[in-house]
């Protein structure tokens, strides 16, 4: 999805979607936030901490499935209902 970010429009990403075939969703510009896991940032908060990061991409990979992995079911179930329809 596109909501209009310049880090969405950059050269880079466009290529690398049209390289996947990879659809591409442009939302209008104001537009209400409906990714139900943005307020999920407890893998995130996990990773900062001052453990040894990740030294290359394959690395953050493993270590963002296992946060991933953690996170108890009902905390998505939750977030996902939390969403009007």
């Amino acid at each position: 999805m596109d909501s209009h970010a310049p880090s969405h429009n950059a050269r880079i990403v466009t290529a690398g979607l049209q390289e996947v075939s990879m659809p591409h969703m442009i939302l209008p510009a104001i537009n209400p936030d409906l990714n139900p896991i943005e307020p999920c940032d407890q893998p995130k908060q996990r990773l900062d901490d001052p453990t040894p990061h990740p030294s290359d991409l394959a690395e953050l990979h493993v270590a963002l499935v296992e946060e991933w992995n953690t996170l108890p079911q009902n905390n998505i179930t939750r977030l996902v209902k939390s969403i009007r329809r």
